[in-house]
């Protein structure tokens, strides 16, 4: 039911990598008091319990390859919700900053002088390593990391990953999985084959799978497993520090 007598305001709330219990209290406290609550594809359903019973929930989509809606569909919902029902609760996989578009979004609220409030998500390029007991960086092993988007806004691989390649720091790739083999080889051309490597599918949640290898084999293991989108890529040295690692390694040392 519209309210007119409610003031608009919007929320951009990151609901984390999968896993529900990993929202923030903050953010459990936005969605209590949401009248409208537009959600993405890879966020879990399971957050809307928080929501009051009446507030209206939209499911927008937004997975890689399967956009249900535009951007710029998106982006008017928001603004509309926002200014007939009150408060709008963007709920966003990851972090809202962290390839989520998010400044597109608050930008956007911004032109209509709608007030935005951004709670952080975990990011699963973070959260979802050290899951899996994996750190992104290491005394002595890395002293920092990549954070790359897999395919950029043209389809093709992000030109960061040549340089990243190149370095010695930990390198997680985001929405990364259908350009593997072409990472592969720049990071075989950079003379990494023997780099430690993980891919990780659906991190935290319930169906969570995850091969370990290193470069020269990390495509054949995930083409084995059948591991699917959403993944995540893990390169670099600190992989090794996964307690799997060296049994792994040996079980497809005949791999190549």
């Amino acid at each position: 039911m519209i309210n007119q007598n409610k003031e608009p305001k919007i929320t951009l709330l990151g609901a984390g990598p999968g896993d529900p219990d990993l929202l923030t209290l903050k953010g459990v406290k936005a969605l209590q008091t949401a009248d409208v609550v537009l959600y993405d594809a890879l966020t879990n359903e399971a957050l809307l319990e928080h929501a009051p019973t009446a507030s209206i929930k939209v499911y927008v989509g937004k997975r890689s390859g399967e956009h249900s809606y535009p951007q710029d569909t998106i982006n008017k919902l928001m603004i509309d919700y926002a200014l007939n029902y009150g408060h709008v609760v963007r709920l966003k996989g990851g972090d809202p900053f962290v390839f989520g578009r998010g400044y597109e979004e608050l930008d956007y609220a911004a032109s209509y002088s709608i007030p935005v409030s951004v709670i952080p998500g975990i990011s699963s390029s973070i959260g979802v390593p050290g899951l899996q007991q994996i750190p992104v960086t290491h005394r002595g092993m890395s002293e920092s990391f990549w954070v790359i988007t897999g395919t950029t806004t043209s389809g093709d691989v992000s030109n960061d990953i040549y340089q990243a390649a190149q370095s010695n720091a930990t390198v997680v790739v985001l929405m990364g999985l259908k350009k593997l083999a072409k990472i592969v080889e720049i990071f075989k051309a950079a003379g990494k084959g023997s780099l430690p490597t993980a891919v990780v599918q659906n991190g935290s949640a319930d169906d969570e799978k995850m091969v370990i290898g290193v470069v020269e084999t990390i495509e054949i293991l995930t083409a084995q497993e059948h591991i699917k989108a959403p993944a995540l890529l893990i390169f670099g040295e600190v992989v090794s520090l996964h307690p799997s690692f060296k049994t792994l390694v040996k079980q497809y040392a005949s791999i190549s």
